[in-house]
């Protein structure tokens, strides 16, 4: 297969963008996320030949590089974003810069002028090489295709850029100049004579170059040692940062019963929608409201696994405790302390971090556990009071939308509000569902692109909740929902930025705040749009239910549709802002009435 593929290049430049891709594809790139252009003729063909290439095109690479993310996160491996030259490679930096953030495999494949057209005012020429070097784990810039460079060059740099990009995980970047002829035009070159050292490679499916699986592990010896230290405190928090592994849930319980805490589990951890009420306390961060529970219950140690947690309460929660030891577990090298309390770091795979205590005996239920678990019923229960009726309110969308979303779909959520009203608001106890969001730079960017992505990692559909903002920076990202596994886009809608009505700035909120004139035409940014002419645009089906019941209907509706639709629901910004203080008033009291506090 290899050899036909190869042997069909027409030129050389074509010969070598065919070596690249069948490379990377034999080291398990599959899915190749292409941006129109000229300069990146050979690669854009080398991968719409390839057989087992997965090709996406989207005109937009910051899209295009999103939805690789969103593909990458669904499936641990790395995609392949191609881009032209110029202004296109620039693109690509916002999905980099959050790959980085949060240790997302990435490949930027950008095709380049030859060295002769750079800084000669050529047109459609930027400086590209290191181009990404503040955030790619690796940058290298390929010579012009050359006869006189061994063929084998190409296939040991594609392996190497699949490596890097997994051992510690990230974006790479690979510049690639090519000169004309750019099309598929014969150059006279001799493509067997230049595979001639290649036969065994050619004739198998196997990479050139072998890479070992990453693997970070903890020695035995600081587990024990880490054991001693925490198995005798009872007052200590497991926390399940957001994670893209899907194994992580279980190991994280494993974890929490081994130890006898509580588990506070992340929205996009994929273990806060099918809680278990033996280790979690899912609703932790609206028990958090309580001043009462906080003081109470001030934990004397913390394991905190994977990446930041969402609740902004819990984080200031742990700030102000100081709890000793404080163990942040990632597998990767980076500083993870924004307040300067970790006492261990542990540079390990979570899940095997994890199973390393399962060799000890679950510690019993205690007071302590129990105490974060009714806290966490309370809270619940004062919820189902406050939000039972049937106004369409935005945390009663961020329930809904968890209790209803099918077991085995993906759920993506926008950086602002809607993650935040899911990890606050969201059912508990449902069935298992992948969950994912961009907050290693909690950009709103890309966020349609990278639903799309993880639904075609997720090889199944996929609802995403967005805000309006959000929607309309990717607005173009709509077009990649017309093909692929269907996605139910809800997007709240209330003319604005919503979540600024929740800081200091907000008009009536204190001292900080901002006269309305000059609140809402810089933080507020009402545009007055609505979104069913962008859902005709992109032939998606349209919903605007203005009560909880309809809501629920058109979801239904829209999951059972077999197609891509978009639900918009009208709120208002002041209050729903109010709306949230109300809720966490009404938690507050619940837990302290619980408790007895």
């Amino acid at each position: 297969m290899a050899r036909d593929y190869l042997l069909a290049a027409p030129n050389l430049g074509h010969l070598w963008a065919r070596l690249l891709v069948d490379e990377l594809v034999r080291n398990g790139v599959s899915a190749f996320f292409v941006g129109p252009g000229s300069r990146s003729t050979p690669l854009a063909v080398a991968v719409a030949e390839h057989p087992r290439a997965e090709v996406t095109v989207h005109v937009d690479e910051r899209g295009g590089a999103f939805a690789a993310l969103g593909w990458a996160r669904a499936t641990g491996r790395p995609a392949a974003l191609v881009t032209t030259s110029g202004t296109a490679v620039a693109n690509a930096t916002p999905a980099a810069a959050e790959a980085d953030a949060e240790g997302v495999p990435l490949l930027l494949l950008t095709a380049d002028r030859p060295p002769e057209l750079r800084e000669t005012g050529a047109n459609q020429t930027i400086r590209q090489p290191g181009f990404f070097a503040h955030v790619a784990r690796w940058s290298f810039d390929l010579p012009v295709p050359d006869a006189a460079v061994p063929p084998a060059f190409v296939l040991t740099t594609a392996a190497q850029a699949v490596h890097r990009s997994l051992s510690p995980r990230g974006p790479v970047h690979l510049n690639l100049p090519f000169r004309e002829p750019l099309a598929p035009a014969p150059d006279g070159v001799r493509v067997e004579a230049l595979l001639g050292g290649l036969e065994h490679w050619l004739g198998g499916e196997g990479p050139y170059t072998r890479y070992p699986s990453p693997r970070v592990e903890v020695s035995r010896e600081e587990v024990d040692a880490l054991a001693v230290r925490l198995n005798g405190i009872e007052r200590g928090l497991v926390v399940l940062g957001k994670t893209d592994d899907v194994e992580a849930a279980a190991a994280a319980r494993g974890l929490a019963r081994a130890l006898g805490w509580p588990l506070l589990a992340d929205v996009a951890s994929g273990a806060r929608l099918d809680a278990e009420p033996d280790t979690d306390a899912p609703y932790y961060d609206l028990a958090l409201t309580s001043a009462a529970f906080r003081s109470a219950h001030r934990p004397e140690a913390v394991v905190h696994l994977g990446q930041r947690a969402t609740s902004k309460r819990l984080l200031q929660f742990i700030e102000d405790a100081a709890p000793r030891p404080f163990v942040v577990v990632r597998p990767d090298a980076s500083r993870f302390d924004p307040a300067h309390r970790v006492t261990d770091r542990v540079q390990s795979d979570v899940v095997r971090f994890c199973r390393a205590f399962t060799r000890f005996d679950p510690a019993p239920s205690t007071a302590w556990r129990r105490a974060w678990q009714a806290a966490s019923a309370a809270v619940e229960g004062a919820l189902g009071e406050a939000l039972g009726g049937d106004a369409l309110s935005e945390p009663r969308v961020a329930r809904l939308v968890s209790a209803l979303t099918p077991g085995g779909w993906g759920l993506v959520a926008a950086a602002s509000m809607p993650i935040r009203d899911l990890d606050a608001f969201a059912a508990a106890g449902g069935p298992a569902r992948r969950v994912t969001a961009n907050r290693g730079a909690s950009g709103i960017d890309g966020t349609i692109a990278t639903a799309a992505g993880f639904a075609r990692g997720l090889g199944g559909p996929a609802v995403l909740l967005v805000g309006d903002l959000a929607l309309l920076h990717d607005l173009n990202g709509l077009a990649l929902l017309r093909e692929g596994p269907p996605i139910v886009v809800v997007v709240i809608n209330n003319d604005g930025g919503g979540i600024f009505h929740f800081l200091p700035i907000a008009p009536g909120a204190g001292a900080g705040a901002l006269p309305d004139g000059t609140f809402e035409p810089l933080f507020g940014t009402p545009h007055g749009l609505g979104f069913e002419p962008a859902a005709r645009m992109f032939g998606l089906a349209y919903a605007r239910p203005e009560t909880a019941a309809a809501f629920e209907a058109d979801f239904r509706a829209a999951v059972e549709g077999g197609r891509s639709a978009l639900i918009e629901v009208r709120t208002d910004r002041a209050e729903n802002a109010a709306l949230h203080r109300d809720l966490q008033a009404r938690c507050a009291r619940a837990v302290e009435e619980a408790l007895g506090l």
